[in-house]
């Protein structure tokens, strides 16, 4: 029963990012404020959509803690419902992204429409000077920017390696970091195209200054953070 709901789910998600791409793809010499929001609907209805077919539920906790300007969004890596959920969440966003997503069709098209920072992740080093210039572009268009630090999604109940790109963002632009977690592979696991029925919690955390403060210091900051978020949220 839970595959043919999933299943539901995933055609009825797929027939209308195809429609949504297809306006955008129309309208693509539009500024990205205009493209953002005609594909950012995919996104609010595929959270309703998982509710109707699913009853995946969505709870957020500390939402007055969004900041009022664009910052760097770090959230931990678990399930492909995150570039969703957040998108509901926060503000206009865009996200680091491993460049074969791109090639996804349909689903790659609508990333590619809203400038993404695109890497390459065998070449570290040219990534994180794109990660770090590309995204000061970002933070001073007014877009945030969302980075999962582990790189590769883990199992629920785990955490990865965080690595710095985000924070090296955030310390270049001096803007603060918004720490997030997650539990959304409890429900929608790694690499599983079966849905699971329950209530997805999403922490927000108080903003992180950058002032005095490394980019080892704030990883460490961001990570301890997450860790104790996830000891804490079921």
């Amino acid at each position: 029963m839970l595959f043919l709901r999933s299943l539901i789910y995933f055609l009825g998600s797929a027939v209308v990012l195809a429609t949504l791409v297809a306006i955008a793809l129309m309208v693509f010499f539009t500024p990205v404020k205009v493209r953002y929001a005609i594909l950012s609907k995919w996104s609010v209805f595929c959270i309703w959509w998982l509710r109707i077919t699913l009853n995946v539920k969505l709870k957020v906790i500390g939402e007055e803690n969004i900041p009022k300007k664009p910052c760097v969004i770090i959230s931990n890596h678990q399930s492909t419902w995150e570039t969703i959920g957040l998108q509901t969440i926060f503000p206009h966003q865009t996200w680091v992204l491993k460049q074969e997503l791109q090639w996804i069709p349909v689903f790659g098209w609508g990333l590619s429409l809203l400038k993404p920072i695109i890497i390459d992740r065998g070449e570290k080093l040219k990534a994180l000077k794109k990660v770090i210039k590309q995204g000061a572009a970002r933070i001073s268009e007014g877009i945030f920017v969302v980075v999962f630090p582990e790189g590769t999604r883990q199992p629920y109940g785990q955490l990865g390696e965080y690595q710095k790109g985000g924070v090296s963002i955030a310390k270049k632009t001096l803007c603060d970091i918004s720490p997030v977690y997650h539990n959304a592979g409890k429900l929608w696991p790694k690499g599983s195209f079966v849905k699971y029925p329950g209530t997805i919690t999403v922490v927000i955390g108080e903003p992180i200054s950058v002032a005095g403060k490394s980019a080892t210091q704030l990883i460490n900051e961001v990570r301890d953070w997450t860790e104790a978020q996830s000891k804490s949220v079921n």
